[in-house]
């Protein structure tokens, strides 16, 4: 298969998901001013000439959907503030119209997450029982907002933090083990912002879309069934977590502590699903027959790629209920146990693994990619590979598998001009897998 068609087909497909979860359309579209009230995907909100409109936007795609509030509210909106990523040499804009946009840090916070839930906190301080405040999450706002709870330093959540992705946590366990470190996260900043309304707009980068774990549910009280503690331990992180962390994971209450009884409505206005649907879709304008063959995968990246490569192999060799040219669909998110000191992210690593995998097999191209952009400490949005991408490794002096073994997946993927790099999209919704194969 020709490469430079290859990669052109995955862009193509790539961005086809991407049109279908931009954030600044979902808003604008979920929005419409009304007169004296808003409407939210049909539901009448009444808003009375004192009423203070507030948007508080917190994730990768905060500034995106703050963009689209804007557009669908303009002036009515009274203030308002969006905390996101900026990528290395990005340049984020200061204001969305009367929504200051300020940075955190990500995936393990800093000073200037602390910063930032301290301004999202006096943003939304003071308001009455007829103000009404639209909170924008999607994915990333555990990390670039936070506010520690007492007797836990940053310090400690960012040392937590970084334990738990080591040990392959995936972020449904990330946010429960954070949750009680925090004065936003299980519903705190629901109960700041009462005895105001609540209206939740929701982005989702979380399988499933558990409401609790998205973000680590600031609007949303917690769900009171899970241990910190046992999930903590199943990882064989306990023994190594700050001691002001362990204390507050035992003593942490199973629930918030705001009721959540000011949150009126949340909405899903996009996931993993639909960013695999408009691939699809993408797909078949580029002349494939397209299969999603599922929506929530996850696992080890390395595992993950093998099943990938094989289910490619098995329908190349003319099995199966697909014929090429066929382009296979999937959506999830991986986890990585780091055991090596090298570069890369999930996306790099499960498209390293699938180049072995199908090391010497013609006509199957893998991707792996990222819909934020920023696959870990890659540098890129993810890889590409095909039956070749191995011996260019080994081509290039280098031996696949040792940097595979050393999670150093981004060097092995840029000696074969394998990366695949975007910048940031503005969005978050998992990870998209492809496997192309052409007639």
């Amino acid at each position: 298969m020709d490469l430079e068609r290859a990669r052109a087909d995955v862009l193509a497909i790539f961005r086809a998901a991407l049109r279908r979860v931009d954030p600044e359309a979902l808003v604008r579209d979920a929005l419409v001013l009304d007169g004296d009230a808003i409407v939210v995907r049909g539901t009448r909100y009444p808003l009375a000439p004192d009423t203070r409109l507030i948007v508080v936007a917190i994730g990768k795609a905060a500034v995106g959907m703050a963009r689209g509030a804007t557009a669908a509210l303009g002036a009515r909106i009274d203030r308002g503030i969006a905390v996101t990523k900026a990528l290395p040499g990005e340049e984020l804009p200061r204001s969305v119209g009367p929504i200051v946009v300020v940075a955190g840090s990500h995936p393990v916070p800093d000073q200037a997450s602390v910063a930032a839930g301290r301004r999202v906190l006096e943003t939304v301080a003071g308001l009455r029982p007829d103000d009404l405040v639209l909170a924008l999450i999607s994915g990333g706002g555990s990390a670039l907002v936070e506010a520690p709870a007492d007797g836990v330093t940053l310090e400690d959540i960012a040392r937590t933090t970084d334990l738990l992705l080591r040990a392959g946590a995936d972020i449904g366990t990330l946010n429960s083990v954070r949750r009680p470190l925090s004065r936003i996260k299980g519903g705190r900043l629901a109960a700041a912002i009462s005895p105001a309304r609540v209206v939740n707009l929701i982005v989702s980068d979380v399988l499933g879309n558990p409401l609790p774990v998205i973000a680590s549910g600031p609007t949303i009280p917690a769900d009171p069934g899970l241990d910190p503690v046992a999930l903590a331990r199943g990882l064989g992180a306990w023994d190594h977590l700050p001691e002001p962390v362990r204390r507050a994971l035992t003593h942490a209450p199973r629930q918030s502590t705001g009721s959540g009884d000011n949150v009126v409505e949340t909405i899903i206005l996009a996931d993993a699903a639909a960013a695999a649907q408009a691939a699809a879709e993408g797909a078949r304008e580029r002349g494939y027959h397209a299969a999603v063959l599922g929506t929530r995968f996850a696992g080890e990246a390395r595992e993950f790629a093998r099943f990938w490569a094989e289910l490619a192999r098995y329908i190349r060799a003319g099995d199966g209920p697909f014929r090429p040219p066929v382009c296979l669909i999937g959506a999830g998110e991986m986890t990585v146990t780091v055991r090596g000191d090298g570069r890369g992210g999930r996306n790099t690593e499960m498209a390293l693994a699938a180049a072995l995998a199908i090391d010497g097999l013609p006509g199957v191209v893998i991707a792996s990619l990222a819909t934020d952009g920023d696959d870990g400490l890659s540098g890129a949005a993810g890889g590409m590979v095909d039956g070749v991408t191995a011996a260019r490794i080994r081509d290039a002096g280098l031996d696949p598998v040792a940097l595979l073994a050393a999670n150093d997946s981004a060097r092995a993927l840029a000696a074969a001009g394998g990366l695949i790099q975007t910048g940031s999209t503005g969005t978050n919704v998992n990870d998209l897998y492809l496997a192309l194969l052409p007639g």
